[in-house]
């Protein structure tokens, strides 16, 4: 594995903020346009700069490469991710190199500098990856048994099924939004009391679920199955995931087929795709997991990553309230069973594939995932900052979620995503 990208030692001369999540270590590729031209492309963050990939390409910097400049002018990152492991790889070196502090290939061009690097705050970020299909798992266990606690009992927490494969659902592509787009509450049918006809109006219970997504490189033919010792080879980098829930439509509706419209209405990625290659060295271990799994879940290495997590609520007008601090290592099932698992059976993946998380729950109250569990179904309120207190979501809260992962003095984040919740229609 020759990732030079990742050297603890690189320095940039870029101008990098301390405590930045986007030092010359991270990298995060994404899809962004400047206030003055509209035309979407392939950026890569450092600091708070965009670095053009398209016009580092038109400019022959990446002429010993697989690509062509025509491969970062576009609206997605997937003809870029369709060149897979080793192209993708070789770009982030590459990049690497040219803004090391030591290179000048760049660096005296003031010039091409002006058409390259353009400050965060002039760009807009748009959707980074053309989403064919999404599958949403279930495979943080502290999350599984708050919910089983909730509605069956602590002893029958979990459902016999849940340790013995990752549990997952196929969800709506076509309502995975650009962090930063607001939408609005959603409606539909609830049974809020259980003698009662169920009734039809805007979601009470809105909840933010917090999630981390990978993103997958083109995968095999329909038929063909992803090892756990695979897996990483089929997995382009991961982003922070906002995975609305309607609670009471999902009470409702969600026996005998799962979760409808309860959370078809939106989710929301955020801008930067972080390669799985930066986060190599957050590897951790992951928890022993019993009863033994079959065979073609049981993996070597770590496969679990250290990656702190936090939730704010910031209501209209007012200061931000932390709700929740969580860890993306505190999964039972790590991202390599999840492939596995999800092609054993002959599945194909396709360039883009977006698989989520589950919501991600600690072990102790502080670090749950939901404001299910953090309410504790509603028992329990928060307290904002401006005196104002919450069970669940209210209209024209924007809530934000940010991530990175940090070891020997280097960060590699995620920056944030977040959404605002307009009133229904």
């Amino acid at each position: 594995m020759n990732i030079t990208a990742n050297n603890p030692l690189l320095k940039s001369w870029v101008s990098i903020p301390e405590n930045s999540d986007f030092p010359i270590q991270n990298l995060p590729f994404g899809i962004f346009s400047t206030h003055s031209e509209n035309n979407k492309r392939v950026g890569v963050a450092i600091g708070n700069k965009v670095i053009d990939i398209y016009q580092l390409a038109s400019f022959g910097y990446l002429n010993d490469l697989e690509f062509t400049a025509s491969d970062f002018e576009q609206d997605f990152l997937n003809p870029m991710m369709l060149k897979g492991k080793v192209a993708t790889r070789n770009l982030r070196n590459r990049i690497s190199e040219l803004f090391e502090i030591s290179n000048t290939e760049l660096q005296n061009n003031n010039e091409h500098i002006q058409q390259i690097l353009f400050d965060q705050n002039e760009c807009t970020m748009h959707l980074p990856v053309k989403i064919g299909d999404y599958t949403d798992f279930y495979s943080s266990e502290q999350h599984a048994f708050n919910v089983g606690c909730m509605f069956r009992d602590p002893d029958n927490a979990l459902l016999p099924n849940w340790k013995h494969i990752p549990v997952g659902y196929h969800g709506r592509a076509s309502s995975i939004v650009a962090s930063g787009t607001p939408f609005r509450r959603p409606k539909g049918q609830q049974k809020p009391n259980a003698e009662e006809p169920p009734v039809f109006g805007p979601c009470k219970l809105l909840d933010f679920e917090l999630e981390m997504a990978f993103i997958t490189f083109e995968g095999k033919e329909l038929g063909e199955q992803i090892s756990t010792k695979e897996a990483d080879d089929y997995i382009f980098g991961m982003c922070l995931f906002n995975d609305w829930s309607a609670r009471d439509l999902q009470k409702w509706e969600y026996v005998p087929l799962g979760p409808f419209l309860a959370k078809n209405f939106v989710s929301h990625i955020s801008p930067w795709i972080v390669t799985l290659d930066a986060l190599e060295p957050f590897r951790t271990n992951g928890p022993v997991q019993d009863p033994k799994v079959f065979p073609y879940l049981e993996y070597e290495g770590d496969k679990h990553i250290d990656i702190k997590l936090e939730v704010s609520i910031q209501p209209e007008n007012s200061k931000e309230t932390v709700v929740t601090k969580s860890n993306y290592k505190h999964m039972y099932w790590n991202m390599n069973q999840q492939l596995a698992h999800h092609s054993i059976n002959g599945c194909n993946i396709k360039c883009g594939d977006t698989m989520a998380s589950g919501t991600i729950s600690g072990p102790e109250e502080g670090s749950f995932g939901s404001m299910l569990e953090i309410s504790w179904a509603g028992s329990k309120s928060v307290a904002m900052a401006d005196g104002s207190e919450r069970k669940f979501i209210q209209d024209n809260d924007t809530v934000i979620m940010r991530g990175f992962a940090e070891k020997d003095g280097i960060r590699v984040g995620f920056g944030e995503v977040n959404a605002k919740v307009l009133p229904a229609n």
